[in-house]
């Protein structure tokens, strides 16, 4: 096995530094052009450049964010979505966050309330609104 194909967990990939990924909550799925955009409600951890300390009220921070992925290939889900990347993207659910890793270059799979979702792209970006 190559180093391109090692599986990396989400907290190995540095565009998550100082995140929580598993307190951290998809609002909705979409493709823009051939970039799969994953809205989040994205729990930042103290030693990430944009925490704020909550408010009274609040216990943790949590920012709304996009997850991107770039030239993106393919999309499918546990649930045997097929057709076009708008169609399945629009079809998948919202819900917590379990696992997102890189199975191999340019292949990731993403778990949480929503089932499993593969995404063949290049790597993620993380984008604070």
């Amino acid at each position: 096995m190559s180093d391109g194909d090692e599986i990396f967990e989400w907290r190995q990939l540095r565009e998550f530094a100082a995140v929580d990924l598993t307190r951290s909550f998809v609002l909705s799925w979409h493709v823009e052009a051939d970039t799969l955009i994953i809205d989040i409600d994205l729990y930042l951890m103290p030693e990430h450049a944009f925490y704020e300390k909550p408010r009274p009220a609040e216990k943790v921070c949590i920012r709304p964010a996009y997850i991107e992925f770039p030239v993106c290939a393919s999309l499918r889900s546990d649930s045997g979505s097929e057709g076009e990347l708008v169609d399945i993207a629009s079809n998948l659910g919202h819900g917590a966050l379990t696992d997102l890793r890189r199975l191999s270059d340019a292949h990731y799979e993403i778990r949480g309330e929503f089932g499993t979702v593969f995404v063949d792209a290049e790597r993620p970006l993380l984008r604070l609104k």
